[in-house]
């Protein structure tokens, strides 16, 4: 998805793709500390895209810290919620005035797909009650990968 994204985005932007500490058994904690350090070493406004977990771990990080740059924008594929049924996972789980820490972020983006077998359409909608500011695009066909085609997401991000 990341190679893809850079290739739709062109040479204007660079897409920086860290890898996080062990993935097969994620601890919040551990990823915030790789995205903190990401986000530090960038100059300037800062544009964060994540995917699935790490779109829902991308919020939490921007809902609770003060990130060292400035962010220009979110841009937000597939996040589970966090705390919807089967899905109750307190380190993982924003907190209740989470909205509200978002509202200095201009361009909020949600994107899912209604065919997305691992996350459930239901959590872009408990989302989508929860930020009314935000952009939410929603598709048909694209699957929790989005066929690993970020042509959409590359849209906005250029014209917002």
């Amino acid at each position: 998805m990341a190679r893809h994204l850079q290739e739709v985005l062109g040479l204007d932007f660079v897409v920086d793709y860290p890898k996080m500490p062990d993935e097969d058994r994620p601890e919040y904690e551990a990823w915030k500390d790789r995205i903190v350090k990401a986000v530090a070493e960038r100059d300037g406004e800062t544009i964060l895209v994540g995917h699935s977990l790490g779109a829902s771990f991308l919020l939490k990080y921007v809902s609770e810290e003060e990130p060292a740059a400035t962010i220009a924008g979110l841009f937000l594929i597939a996040p589970p919620y966090w705390g919807a049924e089967d899905w109750e996972v307190a380190e993982y789980s924003l907190r209740g005035d989470f909205a509200s820490r978002l509202s200095g972020i201009q361009r909020l983006f949600f994107y899912h797909s209604r065919d997305d077998i691992w996350v459930p359409y239901s959590h872009f909608e408990r989302y989508a009650e929860k930020l009314p500011h935000a952009i939410f695009r929603s598709f048909d066909g694209r699957g929790h990968q989005f066929n690993d085609d970020l042509s959409e997401v590359a849209s906005d991000i250029k014209s917002h």
